[in-house]
Parts: C-alpha cells; sequence; structure tokens
C-alpha cells in the first residue's frame, strides 16, 4: 500500500499522520469496489463460507459496513469525493430498497435488494451503519436522492423501529436508526421513542466508572468502547444535544482513562473478547472522546495511540495483497470468526476513521505525539467494575490484563469456557490456545479430562491484586462442591497466582498453564528436572526481539514441562506453553482446602533478574502452606527478586493482600 511519508518531528512514536490515515481508508474504500453488485446495493466479498444470517445478509453487510467510513472519510474532508463514492453507494439505497427480500440467497426473486429487517436479524445491525452514513453525508447525498428512493429507504430503515433487538448491544442500533430518521422527519414518533428505548435498556447494563456488561452478566470486552460508549455519544453529538452528550461523554471519559492502558507499547489493544476481527475499531471511542471534548487524554496521546493500533495492524498484514481486510487478527485466523461473522464483518474496524471528522487543524492533528501510558512507566491499574488488573511495562511495551471478572456466560445457560473470556489472563503481545493446552488456566484433571474455569465470581482487588472464586467444570458440570479461589499478584514484570482449592476429592491432579508464546520458532529455554518450584519458559522471535514466558512452581506442583500448541494461535503458527502439574496432597487443613501457587513472566526484554519468586507460610502453624491467621485464612508472604513482598491472607472465597512491605515487618 503506497503511504505518505513519515513525519517523525511531528510523531515520533509511529510516524503518522491524519495523511496516512487518509491513505489508509481510501485503499480500503476503493478495493471494495470491484466486488460490488452491478446495482451497488451489495458488497460481496471473497472468503470462507456465509455467515449463520446467509450471503445475501453477507453482501448487506459488505454495504454497510464501508458506506459508514466511506462517508467519514467524505464528511471530514467537506463532501470532497475524488473516487466517486457517493455516487456508488447512492445507486446501492436505490437498488437495495426496491423488493426487501426475507430470502437469504442471492439467486431468488430480485437479487440485489437487502434483507428485511426483523427481530435479531443481522440486516438491524447494518441499518445502523447506514443511518449514521446518511446522517454524516446529508447535504451530498441524501438531500439529493429522488424523493421516491428517499421514502424506500426511510421505509426500509423505519422497519428497525418496530423490531426487537438481541438483549445487549444491539440496543443501540434502533437508536443509531431512530436519530436519523427523526432528523428526517420519517416516523418521528417511533424514531424518538426508539432513542429513548435503546438508552433505557443499556442503562441496565451501566456498572459505573465508564463500564458496561454486554447483555450477560459478565461480559466486558471491547463492545464497551466500539458500541456501548460510541453509538450514544456519535448520535448525541450529531443531534446536538448537549444534556445527553454531557451524560454520556462523562462515562466515556471515565471509560477512556481505563482503556488508554489496554493499548500496548508497538500500538496492539489487549486481545480479549469476542469480534476481535474489527481490529482497530478499538480506535473509535479515543477519536470520539477527542471529537466531542469528553476526555481525559491530551491530543497528542490521543493520536499516538490510535495511529499506533492503525499501523500495527497495516505492518503485519491484516490488509492483503488485494487492499481487504480479512477475517483474523493479522492475516486470516479462522479461529477468531464467529458464527455471525461474514467476509465482510472486520469492516467495523471503519468506525476507527471517526478522527477524521476533525478538522486537519484541531490539536489532535497538530500537537506533537506524546507517549501511551504502556510507554511512560512501568504500571499497575485495577480495573474494580470489571475486576481487572492491569499491568504493563514500559522497557517491552507489554501490557498484561489479568482477568478475575469477565466470563461471558449466560445469566441461564450452561456454555464452554471461552478462550477470548476465561482465562487467567490476556495480553497485546499473546492470544489463548484453541487447541491443545489451556494457556494461562488452572485446571483439576478427573475422570480424563481438565477442568474449566466455568462462571467468574469477583472476591476483590486492590492497588496490586484482583482475586476471584470459580466452580470449576467438566464436560459442562460443575464439580460438586469444589471451588478455586485465585490470587494474583503483580510486581513490575512479575505476578503471582496462588490458588486454594477447596473440596477436592486427595489425589485430584492439578494443572497450571502460563503464557503461550508464539511465532515461527517457539520452543523451550531452560528447563529444570521435574520437581518443586522448577521453572520452565518459552521463548519466541517475534518482532525482532524476544518474547519469553516463564513459570515457576512455589508450593504445590511437582512436575515441569512445556507443551507444543497446535496450530499456534493469532500471533503466529507454532507456540508452547509452560505448564506445571501437582496433585492435592496432604497439605489439605479443616476448610479442605490445598494450596497452589506459582510465579509467572511474560517480558519482552532479556535484562530483568532470575524470576525466583519465595512464598513462605506466615501463620500459625508448621510446613509451608500451613500458616493459618486468627480469620482461618492461610497466611502467607511472598517476597519478590528485589527483596519487597506481600502478605496474602487467603481462604475459600475470601482474599486480602498487604503490598510492598519490607521483608522481615510484622504488624
Amino acid at each position: 500500500m503506497p503511504l505518505p511519508p513519515e513525519d517523525r518531528h511531528l510523531s515520533p512514536r509511529t510516524g503518522w499522520t491524519r495523511a496516512h490515515w487518509e491513505a489508509v481508508a481510501d485503499e480500503l474504500l476503493t478495493a471494495v469496489r470491484p466486488y460490488a453488485s452491478p446495482g451497488q446495493a451489495l458488497i460481496d466479498l471473497p472468503g470462507t463460507g456465509p455467515s449463520w444470517s446467509g450471503r445475501r445478509s453477507d453482501g448487506l453487510e459488505g454495504y454497510a459496513r464501508t458506506f459508514l467510513p466511506a462517508a467519514l472519510r467524505i464528511a471530514g474532508a467537506g463532501g470532497d469525493d475524488p473516487h466517486g463514492l457517493l455516487d456508488a453507494y447512492a445507486r446501492g439505497l436505490d437498488t437495495g430498497t426496491r423488493t426487501p427480500t426475507a430470502e437469504r440467497g442471492l439467486t431468488d426473486g430480485d437479487p440485489e435488494s437487502w434483507p428485511l429487517i426483523t427481530d435479531r436479524g443481522q440486516a438491524m445491525v447494518e441499518a445502523a451503519s447506514i443511518a449514521f452514513a446518511l446522517r454524516l453525508t446529508r447535504p451530498w447525498l441524501w438531500d439529493r436522492l429522488d424523493a421516491p428512493v428517499r421514502d424506500r429507504v426511510g421505509r426500509w430503515l423505519a422497519d428497525a423501529l418496530h423490531r426487537t433487538p438481541n438483549d445487549n448491544n444491539w440496543w443501540l442500533f434502533p437508536l443509531s436508526v431512530g436519530g436519523f430518521l427523526a432528523e428526517a422527519g420519517i416516523e418521528e414518533r417511533a424514531a424518538d421513542a426508539a432513542v429513548r428505548r435503546g438508552l433505557e435498556r443499556i442503562e441496565r447494563f451501566h456498572l459505573g466508572d465508564g463500564w458496561y456488561t454486554d447483555g450477560r452478566p459478565r461480559a466486558f470486552d471491547h463492545y464497551n468502547g466500539w458500541a456501548l460508549h460510541l453509538y450514544p455519544v456519535l448520535h448525541a453529538h450529531l443531534a446536538a444535544d448537549r444534556p445527553l452528550l454531557d451524560e454520556y461523554g462523562s462515562r466515556l471519559a471515565a471509560h477512556l482513562a481505563d482503556q488508554a492502558h489496554l493499548f500496548g507499547g508497538d500500538g496492539a489493544p489487549v486481545h480479549q473478547g469476542r469480534s476481535l476481527t474489527y481490529r482497530f475499531a478499538a480506535t473509535a471511542p479515543l477519536w470520539a472522546g477527542a471529537l466531542t471534548g469528553h476526555t481525559p487524554l491530551a491530543p497528542g496521546t490521543t493520536r499516538r495511540i490510535a495511529s499506533g493500533a492503525l499501523r500495527h495492524f497495516v505492518d503485519r498484514g491484516a490488509i492483503d495483497e488485494r487492499g481487504l481486510l480479512t477475517l483474523g487478527w493479522y492475516g486470516p485466523e479462522p479461529r477468531l470468526v464467529q458464527p455471525y461473522s461474514g467476509p465482510a464483518s472486520p469492516y467495523w474496524a471503519g468506525s476507527g476513521f471517526l478522527g477524521l471528522l476533525l478538522p486537519p487543524d484541531h490539536p489532535v492533528w497538530t500537537d506533537p505525539e506524546l507517549p501511551a501510558p504502556a510507554e511512560e512507566h512501568d504500571t499497575v491499574r485495577i480495573l474494580a467494575r470489571p475486576n481487572w488488573l492491569v499491568q504493563s511495562t514500559a522497557a517491552d511495551g507489554l501490557v498484561r490484563l489479568h482477568n478475575h471478572g469477565s466470563d461471558d456466560q449466560p445469566a441461564d445457560q450452561v456454555r464452554p469456557d471461552d478462550p477470548h473470556y476465561a482465562r487467567l489472563a490476556h495480553s497485546t503481545a499473546t492470544g489463548p490456545t484453541h487447541d491443545g493446552p489451556a494457556d494461562n488456566h488452572l485446571a483439576l484433571l478427573t475422570d480424563g479430562a481438565a477442568s474449566e474455569r466455568g462462571r467468574i465470581e469477583p472476591v476483590g482487588c486492590g492497588p496490586d491484586w484482583a482475586a476471584s472464586l470459580s466452580r470449576p467444570r467438566v464436560r459442562g458440570e460443575e464439580l460438586a462442591g469444589v471451588t478455586v479461589t485465585t490470587v494474583t499478584v503483580v510486581h513490575g514484570a512479575d505476578e503471582a497466582r496462588v490458588h486454594l482449592v477447596a473440596g477436592a476429592t486427595p489425589g485430584t491432579g492439578v494443572r497450571q498453564t502460563g503464557w503461550a508464546v508464539a511465532g515461527r520458532t517457539a520452543g523451550a529455554g531452560p528447563s529444570a528436572a521435574p520437581r518443586a518450584g522448577a521453572c520452565v519458559s518459552a521463548c519466541v522471535s517475534a518482532d525482532g526481539g524476544r518474547l519469553v514466558g516463564e513459570l515457576t512452581g512455589l508450593h504445590g506442583f511437582t512436575g515441569a514441562a512445556l507443551l507444543t500448541v497446535p496450530g499456534g494461535t493469532a500471533f503466529g503458527p507454532e507456540a508452547a506453553v509452560p505448564v506445571l502439574d501437582g496433585v492435592v496432597g496432604d497439605d489439605v487443613l479443616d476448610d479442605g482446602a490445598a494450596l497452589f501457587a506459582c510465579a509467572a513472566r511474560l517480558t519482552g526484554t532479556v535484562v530483568l533478574p532470575p524470576l525466583e519468586v519465595r512464598l513462605e507460610a506466615t501463620g500459625v502453624g508448621a510446613g509451608a502452606g500451613a500458616g493459618v491467621g486468627a480469620d482461618g485464612t492461610r497466611q502467607l508472604r511472598l517476597t519478590w527478586p528485589d527483596g519487597t513482598a506481600h502478605r496474602i491472607g487467603i481462604g475459600p472465597g475470601t482474599v486480602s493482600v498487604a503490598g510492598s512491605v519490607s521483608v522481615g515487618h510484622s504488624g
């Protein structure tokens, strides 16, 4: 892809400017035109089989999800449209609404008309993008359409006002359609009602501090930014509704204070949650904050994070040789594809071009880039609502998310663990395993199967720790009476994971895994003979440096190994995971619980001291892991390589941590 020259004076971190954003947008938008239907209503991109909504819906998705970035590009240029994109999208509006159909195939009836908008139908999602695009380009497109075409488009969109969405972020799609139709004078009462209803429904998901669940009780992911904040804020901005913008803008600002810490020094967003093929859509809320003035970030920080994310994916092959976004993370990655994903699904990333609505002389484009939080200094940040602990290190720019609160489990169903939610930790440089051993997971081994984590119940959090309780499942059934209480404590680039397994039968196997390090040559580093305290390392060359994952047993583990991962992860075709094994044994006390603990490290720098973390019992009793406090919890002292220490109290469903105390301190 031809790009403008870098500007390292204005953008010392990325070299990219507004011109780079425009060039990438132009490349993506012109590359899809050969795949448009004769009447321009469907854009049927090549790829694997259709989504569960069928090829006609996938073609509508191609139209709608490219129309939005086209609208952002053109509106940001004051209506300048050198590639004639608006003419193509105007033709598509005419063709697509002639005889809307419930048929799924492309050959039945009118081959180009769009699907009808139905209850919980995919067309409702795409209608929202079309509505926003029409709102943004109204002077140059909608206002110039022939009246019969406007009437047909209005009637097709208006169906979204009367249909039932899925009970999650989908409530925002009728809201988005209603915002446009109210301005256009079409079914104004129903349009206004859809806006009110959408805001009321998502209020049930808002937990405070700018964090929403996405319908399910503990579903936290990037949808917070690229949907649940973006849609209400953009609607309020376009409607010039100051009270509404202040309300939802303040939530956005609170979220951005956290979200800014979820991008690595290389620009990568944390690899967690669903719909990860949307990639740099994660930058949309950053731009929305700058656009509306509701952001805690300096303009140079906003551009640095956003440009870093866009460049991260462009440099790593997310756009193929045809100029198309692939279904994947870097290149194609089938394991990231959800059943609702069609070949054009990744173009939700187009909302990341929201920054082009800001004029070229805005400080977000003219101020020098400033470092992202992950580059400034080592940081530990608690995100209390999702019960996440975010740990970053400036030397390598890595961000690690320690998960003690997000599981994506429905309230009334039992679902298998989703690797993109259920892991103990996620990062900007690693992806979860899908085959072979589950990474970053504590499993009980019973009846020839490894347990899943199941529902995650937050136990608490503090300045440098977070804890949760889970009830392990095997083949969808909870192990009767068994719980696992886990606390993660972090220090620098290091982390400790302490687990209290209660109710498990003595002799039950226990397996702890570490980070899945991927690349072209994932392999073992130094490995000790299997014993308590054994250390294994997974090492790989990535981005010109070494990415190292280490795992060291501190208590309860008696074996160590390094396992390869079939097919690797989204970050590379080969991967390895360090593993510790143990058995529920004789240190079970009156509470019927066994203690297991390990230290772990994911780092991109080789200048760190050895991962020599010590764990000692400090309460009443004899033997490691047997110290008991007055409240009945296990009392432990965790000492890091630099000599600082934490005091930990852990019992079934209860955790306390006192941090960074000097060795030998009492009281």
